[in-house]
């Protein structure tokens, strides 16, 4: 079965035994994490291998990997060619673990009402949907929808469709029918699971008009809903009664498409981002088994929704046997410290949360290593946007687990500040197990990640401010864009940049600006695409951010680099405000000298404005490319309102460009 047991490494971690075992392989010691990083992306084809080997992934794949199978046929980018011999299921990796005791999957909605699907349920609930889908004449190819919250039944029908070769492809019910169609019409889906309703911000949300009208929109035949269902639709509870445990998935190439992610979409046709079995199954194994030292007595929490790829990533939790919290609801109601008590209450190993949500936590005074017992606690992760330092701090000062007796020290919680996205849906660098901590910086590159700081002449840099670039192939890089036969769309997402030399190699730029430090560990500066250019000088906008949002009135910030006539630049900042708090002459000049103070003079924005709010993509990142061009004047900018979790905000800082005088 795929190795998932933390009782066998006699209180080493994960990563010290995978990194003793590729020592013993290639004749040298590499238990040291710079050195272990450097094989794995020097020797990518040893490296990957001793990954499959490490998780015994010959017992879930047909025929396993002899000696002479290729790992790396083709490493082009992008086109690069994973494991061509090997066959496997991402389901059976999964239910490797189902003999073992306890829950594999807990579900809590806003009230606090608790389900839990245990490890030994999980072959039958897999095989009974499977079958439902089956029956309807889904197939291996054929892509199944689901416009659901964050719930159990979410991972079931994930699995179903998964094993019977099926393609998946999800969406959160916060879209409107119209919104969620923009996505998932593009994939012909052959069959829908929906949920008649859930709750959120302390509000019932009936969702059957909306269910019933996506359905329409797509034209399935096949419609299973979690909830009350309509004349023509099957109810969860029929479809997971459906027959006995699931005997066999279906086995597929490594590159066969596993599920299709969406671009944000804010100012285009959203893109369906395909990932494959094999990449998916390797990468997620390297990422919870070893860099989060996940295992079979872990618990897995990251707040997420299914319109997210931290969504996928937490399944992954069940891939090493860890139990994995799924959470619908507001993460801040009806309180800022409800994600708290959940990890208190579920005894969470490992809690995965926001920027934002941090921030929150903050701002309103929590202490939650006081106030709950958040002793299981072993280490608390961040993405979504960059985490600034000093939320590290606050983490630090507060959110350590009570100490097990008065007196004794306090255990230590490392954060590991992720970068990553959709279009990997894994990350590139972050935080990892034995690796120390520094506020405001990602601890290491990734296993496996050949992440470089590139200047405009595709020089790598060291303590220089450059664009991310990957060097080389990672598995899980998609194996398509949907609708793309060409491939062209693919190559100018991330292998299109013209650099300012002609014979630069072909690298994946993601489109960060950020600086490699000489330890090894990156520290991100914002979107290169939305960069600060302030009389020739490049700034990211994080930088900004990590300053002011420190500020305790300022809830959040929203800086832009606009380009005028005749070489005219404005740099306003906008700020939302917390309750109670009002932009007065003296904040403004509080702002501004904190961020003189602690940046330079010429990161001063040239004005400070209260704004009603921030427009975000929904899964929360800043609009900053839209918004820019928006107060530019550009007539071009169409942003899809769908894809934006408050559109009259957009319009709100158009007349905020009309209002400005040059």
């Amino acid at each position: 079965m795929v190795a998932s047991a933390k009782g066998s490494r006699m209180g080493r971690s994960r990563m010290e035994v995978f990194a003793e075992e590729v020592s013993d392989r290639v004749g040298r010691d590499l238990t040291d994490y710079p050195d272990l990083w450097e094989y794995s992306t020097t020797d990518l084809p040893g490296f990957w291998r001793a990954v499959w080997d490490h998780f015994g992934l010959d017992a879930i794949a047909e025929s396993g990997l002899r000696r002479a199978d290729p790992v790396l046929a083709d490493s082009s980018m992008p086109g690069a060619v994973w494991f061509p011999t090997v066959r496997l299921n991402y389901v059976d990796a999964v239910l490797a673990h189902a003999d073992r005791p306890g829950a594999a999957i807990v579900g809590l909605d806003e009230d606090g009402v608790r389900t839990e699907i245990t490890w030994n349920d999980l072959p039958r609930l897999v095989g009974a949907v499977a079958r439902t889908l089956s029956d309807a004449g889904v197939r291996q190819g054929d892509v199944v929808a689901a416009y659901l919250p964050d719930i159990p039944e979410a991972v079931i029908a994930f699995l179903a469709t998964a094993s019977l070769g099926a393609i998946w492809s999800g969406c959160g019910q916060d879209y409107a029918p119209e919104g969620a169609a923009g996505r998932l019409a593009q994939l012909e889906p052959k069959a829908l699971f929906t949920a008649s309703s859930y709750r959120y911000n302390g509000k019932d949300i009936d969702k059957r008009a909306d269910s019933a009208e996506l359905a329409r929109l797509l034209d399935v035949g096949t419609h299973i809903v979690v909830g009350d269902a309509p004349d023509g639709a099957t109810v969860w509870a029929d479809a997971t009664s459906n027959g006995d445990d699931l005997q066999a998935s279906v086995r597929v190439p490594f590159d066969h498409p596993l599920w299709v992610l969406f671009s944000s979409g804010t100012t285009g046709k959203p893109k369906g981002i395909v990932h494959g079995h094999g990449g998916v199954v390797l990468e997620h194994l390297k990422e919870t088994g070893l860099h989060a030292d996940l295992g079979n007595d872990s618990v897995f929490f990251w707040q997420t929704a299914l319109s997210w790829m931290m969504w996928n990533f937490q399944i992954a939790g069940l891939l090493v046997g860890a139990r994995i919290v799924c959470y619908s609801g507001s993460p801040l109601y009806p309180d800022a410290d409800r994600l708290w008590q959940i990890v208190a209450d579920e005894h969470v190993t490992y809690f995965g949360t926001s920027p934002g949500q941090l921030q929150a936590s903050r701002k309103a005074g929590l202490v939650p290593g006081r106030d709950h017992d958040l002793s299981a606690l072993t280490t608390l992760g961040s993405t979504g946007s960059t985490l600034a330092a000093d939320l590290f701090t606050w983490v630090d000062d507060n959110v350590r687990g009570r100490a097990a007796s008065p007196g004794s020290a306090r255990p230590d919680l490392p954060v590991s500040s992720i970068s990553g996205g959709t279009d990997i849906v894994s990350a590139f660098a972050g935080g990892s197990v034995g690796v120390p901590v520094v506020a405001g910086e990602l601890s290491v590159r990734h296993l496996g990640v050949a992440l470089e700081s590139w200047s405009p002449q595709a020089r790598p840099l060291i303590g220089e401010v450059g664009e991310m670039v990957i060097t080389a192939p990672m598995p899980s890089m998609p194996v398509a864009f949907w609708n793309d036969a060409d491939g062209e769309r693919y190559r100018t997402a991330y292998f299109a940049h013209q650099w300012d030399v002609a014979d630069a190699p072909v690298v994946w730029r993601h489109g960060d600006w950020v600086t490699l430090t000489d330890r090894g560990s990156l520290i991100i500066h914002g979107r290169s695409d939305a960069t600060l250019n302030r009389n020739g000088i490049r700034m990211g906008s994080a930088d900004i951010y990590e300053v002011v949002e420190a500020v305790d009135e300022i809830a959040e910030a929203f800086v832009l680099g606009v380009d005028g006539p005749d070489g005219a630049y404005w740099m306003p900042l906008f700020v939302t405000l917390v309750p109670g708090a009002e932009l007065t002459d003296e904040l403004t000049a509080r702002i501004a000298s904190d961020v003189k103070t602690r940046l330079s003079a010429r990161h001063v924005p040239d004005e400070v404005l209260a704004a009603p709010g921030i427009p975000h993509t929904r899964t929360g990142k800043k609009l900053e490319v839209p918004v820019t061009a928006i107060l530019a004047g550009r007539s071009d900018v169409n942003i899809d309102p769908k894809s934006v979790d408050d559109y009259s905000l957009v319009e709100w800082f158009r007349q905020q460009g009309k209002a400005h005088e040059w």
